[in-house]
């Protein structure tokens, strides 16, 4: 007998038969049907409909420079005239799991704002100013009525931060995610002159440090408010003790875009350092910028601190470093400027939209960051 080999005809007492399919072969697709792309999951024709319905939404954002936007394989921007030292400062974040909280309320329309402010608000502490954005939404099954709802959330927090959305990605993934899970990442390009960039080398001591009231917790510290509500057997649509909000409400207020104040203010005030308060809460983001030998001592006595914070630690009976270290705890958005302009600035702030508060002083010192007078 000849030696079997893949496709090799067998011969056996001098008659040629065809091999058969061993029990574990695969089964040929002829013998099953034919496939498509659809059969596998992936719906190309929904994608062109999400595409067709989210291109209004990013030709609302379409600023002075763009060239190209959504449908070809890349977008366009010609820099600006009157920039001598351009610079690109680019930062990329999500929102966490505040995507189901979003999905379990059926509210799609404001997530977006959260994902361009992550990104955004990242890129401003560098003093550059957003000029581009990009997203990307991979999906279980894709609804194209669905994913432009998330897209003109992304247009809003664009057009809030003056930034254009130029292109992204919608991945239908089968498989990685069940059918109604998805999940965002979101890409920005700042644009900034290389003699005005801000890292926080000036900081001196004697600086003051300005805070700007956060709407909540933004999009940080799900993770442990979720498990927080779920061992109290909370819903979404019951109240928070102590004050009248639903939950549902409360934890998808939009993060705020702190590009209006923080550019009213750089118009007029030498800043010698920015943080944009995320994760790791206003000691770690803040102690990002403080250089060595200098600490920034910071008061909370005359800062009250959201209602929601408080319901959160008493429901999960949360100790108050680790408050501090999973939430902005009311401060979304910290500014160091020199003592002479401290007064100034909070004026600024004000009219460019933001809430300031004094949070404390620039003193020498081994730890970058003191917290005091907490509650």
């Amino acid at each position: 007998m000849a030696e079997h080999n893949g496709g090799a005809r067998e011969e056996r007492n001098g008659e040629a038969r065809e091999p058969q399919p061993e029990a574990d072969a695969c089964t040929p697709a002829y013998l099953t049907g034919s496939l498509s792309y659809k059969d596998a999951g992936v719906d190309i024709e929904a994608g062109e409909e999400a595409v067709r319905l989210m291109k209004q939404h990013a030709e609302s954002t379409r600023i002075p420079g763009v060239i190209s936007g959504l449908g070809g394989f890349a977008a366009l921007y010609e820099l600006p005239q009157g920039i001598t030292n351009p610079v690109l400062v680019t930062a990329t974040d999500g929102v966490g799991t505040k995507l189901l909280v979003a999905q379990e309320a059926g509210k799609l329309n404001t997530i977006g704002i959260d994902l361009v402010a992550m990104s955004v608000n990242d890129v401003i502490t560098s003093g550059a100013s957003p000029v581009l954005f990009l997203d990307y939404l991979a999906v279980g099954k894709l609804d194209p009525a669905e994913a432009a709802e998330v897209v003109s959330g992304i247009a809003d927090g664009c057009r809030q931060a003056g930034c254009a959305l130029v292109g992204g990605e919608t991945a239908e993934m089968p498989g990685l995610y069940a059918p109604g899970e998805f999940d965002l990442a979101g890409f920005c390009v700042g644009l900034a002159e290389k003699d005005h960039l801000i890292d926080g080398s000036k900081i001196a001591q004697g600086d003051v440090v300005i805070g700007l009231a956060s709407d909540g917790l933004h999009s940080n510290g799900y993770s442990l408010a979720r498990a927080i509500l779920e061992s109290n057997q909370c819903d979404l649509g019951d109240k928070f003790p102590h004050f009248g909000e639903s939950i549902s409400y409360t934890l998808l207020k939009p993060t705020l875009i702190y590009v209006n104040p923080v550019f009213t203010l750089l118009e007029r005030v030498a800043v010698h350092g920015m943080a944009h308060v995320t994760g790791g809460g206003i000691g770690g983001n803040l102690a990002r910028v403080i250089p060595e030998g200098l600490s920034a001592r910071l008061h909370f006595d005359n800062w009250k601190v959201p209602k929601v914070f408080r319901a959160l630690q008493e429901l999960g009976g949360v100790e108050d470093e680790e408050m501090f270290r999973t939430f902005n705890m009311g401060v979304g958005y910290v500014i160091v400027v020199p003592f002479e302009s401290a007064e100034y600035a909070a004026k600024l702030l004000l009219r460019g939209g933001a809430d300031p508060v004094y949070l404390g002083s620039i003193v020498k010192g081994e730890q970058p960051v003191t917290l005091q007078g907490i509650f």
